[in-house]
C-alpha cells in the first residue's frame, strides 16, 4: 500500500503550524512549571517503623497544603523522600514546633524555611515511629545554574545538528532537520506548559533524547531522499520525496513502535519519579516520527529542492556507472 504523504503536506503545515502557536503562547504567558531541579525547594527525607505508602502520605500532604510535591520510595519500602517546593509559613508557625517542643529539631543551615519541621508534624499526627532523618535547602542560584546550563546544552546540540546535515547531505537537507527538532522540541515543552507538568532534569534529559531519536530518523529519511533524487529518472521533487517515505515507513513504525512500548511501561509501572521522563518521550517519539515524515520533507519542498542540488559530481558519477 502507498501512502500520498506530499498530498496532505498543506493540512501537515496548518497543524504544525497550530500546535507550534499554542506551544508558544503557553510557554510564554503560563511558562513551565519548573520543577525543584530548577528552583529553590525542600528535601526531606523519613524513615518508618513500617512499610509506607507514598499515594497515602501524598494525599495526606496535600490535604495539609502542601501541594505540588513529589513523594516516593528510595532504598526500601520503610523510606520515604520528599520533594517539596518553597511554601511560606503562617505567621509564627514555623517556630510552633519549637517552641512547643514537638517534633524533631533540624540545624538552621539546613532547612532555614523550616518546612521539613512542618511537614514531619502531620506526618506524625498520623503515623507512628516517624523518623526525620534529612532536611536540605536547595536554593534559587543552584537552579538559575541549571537552567542556563540546560539551555546551552539544547542550544549546542541543535547547532551540531544543523552543522553535521549540511556536511553529510546539504545546505537544504540541514534547515529541514533543525527545523523538525526545533518543531518537536517546542510541541514537548509546550505540553508540559499547557497542562503545567513539572519539569525538571529528567525531563530536559528527555527533551535531549528526543533530539537524538528524531534526528536519527531524519537522517534515514534525508538518505532515502538523496539516494532517489539521484536514480529515480522520472519524478517530480512531490512524487520522489513521497515514494522515499513511504520506502522508509515501515522501518519508521516498527522503531516507534517498539520504542513507545518499552515507554508506556515505563510511564504505566515506572512511578512519580519518572513519569515526566516517561510521557516528555513517549510525546517525543510521537512528534519526531511525525516530523520526519512531514516537517523534514516539507521544508525541502518550501526551499525548491530539485535533482540539481543532488546531482553527484561527474567523475562520482562515472565511476557508479561503471561499477
Amino acid at each position: 500500500m502507498t501512502f500520498d504523504f506530499m498530498g496532505k503536506r498543506f493540512i501537515a503545515a496548518g497543524v504544525s503550524g497550530a500546535l507550534l502557536v499554542v506551544s508558544v503562547l503557553a510557554i510564554t504567558f503560563w511558562g513551565v512549571n519548573r520543577g525543584l531541579d530548577f528552583t529553590s525547594g525542600t528535601l526531606v527525607e523519613f524513615g518508618f517503623a513500617e512499610p509506607i505508602d507514598p499515594d497515602d502520605v501524598r494525599e495526606l500532604l496535600v490535604a495539609a497544603g502542601f501541594e505540588d510535591g513529589v513523594v516516593q520510595n528510595y532504598g526500601s519500602e520503610t523510606d520515604l523522600l520528599v520533594r517539596m517546593p518553597p511554601i511560606e509559613p503562617a505567621p509564627g508557625q514555623a517556630n510552633a514546633a519549637l517552641d512547643s517542643g514537638a517534633g524533631p529539631s533540624l540545624e538552621p543551615s539546613g532547612d532555614p524555611s523550616g518546612l521539613g519541621e512542618r511537614i514531619a508534624d502531620v506526618l506524625e499526627a498520623h503515623y507512628e515511629d516517624v523518623e526525620l532523618r534529612r532536611a536540605e535547602f536547595v536554593g534559587p542560584k543552584v537552579g538559575a545554574e541549571l537552567t542556563e546550563k540546560g539551555g546551552l546544552a539544547l542550544l549546542v546540540s541543535l547547532g551540531a545538528v544543523m552543522l553535521y546535515i549540511m556536511w553529510r547531505f546539504m545546505s537544504k537537507f540541514g534547515v529541514g532537520a533543525v527545523a523538525a527538532l526545533v518543531h518537536d522540541v517546542l510541541l514537548v515543552v509546550g505540553a508540559f506548559a499547557v497542562f503545567q507538568w513539572t519539569f525538571n532534569l529528567a525531563e530536559l534529559a528527555a527533551l535531549l533524547a528526543v533530539i537524538g531519536y528524531s534526528l536519527n530518523d531524519t537522517i534515514v529519511v534525508s538518505d532515502r531522499i538523496r539516494e532517489n533524487f539521484r536514480t529515480m529518472r522520472r519524478g517530480s521533487p512531490v512524487e520522489i520525496i513521497n515514494h522515499s517515505l513511504n520506502q522508509t515507513l515501515g522501518r519508521t513504525l516498527v522503531t516507534s513502535l517498539t520504542t513507545l512500548l518499552v515507554l508506556l511501561c515505563l510511564l504505566v509501572a515506572g512511578g512519580e519519579q519518572i513519569a515526566g521522563f516517561a510521557t516528555a518521550l513517549v510525546i517525543g517519539i510521537v512528534v519526531g516520527t511525525y516530523s520526519s515524515i512531514y516537517v523534514a520533507a516539507n521544508v525541502l519542498l518550501a526551499m525548491g529542492i530539485t535533482k540539481q542540488d543532488l546531482a553527484l559530481p561527474e567523475k562520482e558519477e562515472d565511476a557508479l556507472a561503471t561499477s
